[in-house]
This record gives C-alpha cells, structure tokens and sequence, in this order.
C-alpha cells in the first residue's frame, strides 16, 4: 500500500524546512562559532549532530522521493537530491573540508539547499488534480 498524497506531502514539507533550517544553520555556523566564546558555550556543540542530520535527511529524503517518483515518474526531484546528499555526506566526513569553517560553511548550506529543492520539486510533482492528473511544469500552484 502506497502512503496517501497527503502523507507524502507533509514528508516532503518536513524535509523541505528541515533542510532549509540545515542550510541556514551552516550559513550562519562561522558567525555563531566566533561568538560563542563571548558566551562562554564554546564546548556545547556536539560534533555528532550534523552526523545524526545527515542521516535523517538521507532517510526523510529519500523514502520521500522514491515515494514520490512512484507516483509522478519524474526525475526531476532525485536529480536534486542525490547531489545534495552526496555533498552534505562529503562535508560531514572529509575532514580537511569538516575542519575548514568556510568550506564546510559553503559545503553544507549548498547540499541543504539542494535537498530542501528536491523537497519542493517533489511536493509540486505529487499534487493531484481534482481528476487525478498530475501537476507538471506549467501548473501554477
């Protein structure tokens, strides 16, 4: 039994701010890191957390997604996701680049925003009409 177009929408909704909350998060991440000292929380950040996002977003993403391409056949949404994911992986454990502020900074906001964008793509392909036909490029909802 396929998940409803309801359940798979909100999947999606969740991926899409999720991974727009990563994508922010390492954006702003240099900024935070060079003011928490200030605020003496230097050692409250767990290295371990991008590790258990990365991981959720893979799985959110990706049963979203095949669930989603089962439905509308367009690869248009996967073709966003896999390089998200596959950046957002690289980040988080090549160390050079997990070491380097900016480049992990630039990394990882590029992966979240792809994979918040395959989000997106996704919830606009599995919309149904109210005769059952599906959305495509043209529609303008």
């Amino acid at each position: 039994m396929s998940p409803s177009p309801r359940t798979l929408g909100k999947a999606d909704r969740v991926g899409f701010f999720a991974s727009l909350i990563c994508a922010a998060h390492c954006a702003l991440l240099p900024v935070v890191l060079a003011l928490l000292p200030a605020f003496g929380v230097a050692g409250a950040l767990n290295e371990h957390f991008e590790e258990l996002f990365a991981v959720f977003a893979t799985v959110l993403g990706s049963v979203a997604l095949i669930v989603g391409y089962r439905r509308h056949r367009a690869l248009h949404a996967l073709v966003l996701l896999v390089p998200g994911l596959l950046i957002i992986w690289f980040g988080v454990l090549y160390p050079p680049l997990h070491h380097s502020i900016l480049g992990h900074a630039l990394t990882m906001t590029t992966g979240g925003a792809l994979v918040a964008l395959a989000h997106l793509a996704n919830l606009r392909l599995s919309r149904e009409h109210a005769d059952g036909s599906t959305c495509d490029a043209t529609c303008a909802h």
